[in-house]
């Protein structure tokens, strides 16, 4: 088995140095980007494209911190650091927000806890890269790379004119976000199967395979992130229509 490709944010010199011997020794990791600096890292990152990043979270004079670079970068990533109790609600922002593996690990790094907590990172960020992804631009973010098994619907947003160019588009484990003039029609061109989103009605698109049920009222049942990134059930309605082909997927 290939080894797993990492970039380590170290601002130490010495600690960087320790924290690449230790994570080599291991057998399980290969560094490909070193940097003691958030500019030159991810200068670095973009030309060598690890798999996953190693950050120290505190960079002493720097104008990020380990948690910015790892929303930057919205890689699997593990942070070794020794405050790691002070930046605890942006790890956890982190892990609520993306879809990507976050660990951390309390200084000082041992290869004795290395060898404790690489397999599962391992384990997990393997399985995170052989999701299929689709790259979608959001209303405040571009390139958003996004699991297709995290979409839960897409709807037409409707305003005071009415229906708009403009889609909502729900999620399993992050807030909703605005899709602008974007036509359900054309949803492959996103990546997305329109097999897989099926048609309720002529306004909304739903995961087929994310449909928990569907009831004697002729609606489906899914979970999704609400606005305030907690997890609700929505009933949408499905259209006369579509009743008969919606019923023959989800029994498929």
């Amino acid at each position: 088995m290939s080894k797993l490709k990492v970039a380590i944010l170290e601002d130490s010199p010495i600690l960087l140095k320790d924290l690449k011997e230790n994570l080599e020794e291991t057998g399980l990791i290969e560094v490909i980007t070193w940097a003691t600096n958030s500019e030159e890292f991810l200068a670095k990152a973009e030309k060598t494209k690890p798999e996953a990043l190693i950050l120290d979270i505190d960079l002493n004079g720097d104008s990020m911190n380990g948690i910015d670079v790892a929303n930057k970068l919205k890689l699997p990533v593990l942070f070794c650091s020794g405050k790691t109790r002070d930046y605890i609600q942006g790890i956890e922002n982190l892990d609520s927000n993306f879809t990507i593996p976050v660990f951390h690990i309390s200084k000082p790094i041992t290869t004795e806890k290395l060898e404790k907590i690489l397999p599962k990172f391992i384990n997990q960020t393997n399985n995170y890269r052989k999701t299929k992804f689709v790259y979608l631009d959001f209303a405040k973010t571009k390139r958003n790379k996004i699991p297709v098994d995290s979409i839960v619907f897409i709807e037409t947003e409707t305003g005071n004119s009415g229906k708009s160019n403009n889609k909502r588009i729900y999620f399993k484990d992050r807030k909703p976000e605005t899709l602008f003039n974007i036509a359900l029609e054309k949803i492959n061109e996103l990546g997305l199967d329109k097999t897989k989103f099926i048609k309720i009605r002529s306004s909304h698109r739903v995961n087929a395979e994310l449909i928990i049920c569907y009831n004697t009222d002729h609606q489906v049942k899914v979970e999704v992130f609400n606005t305030l990134g907690k997890l609700e059930i929505k009933k949408l309605a499905v259209s006369e229509n579509y009743r008969k082909e919606v019923v023959k997927t989800i029994r498929k």
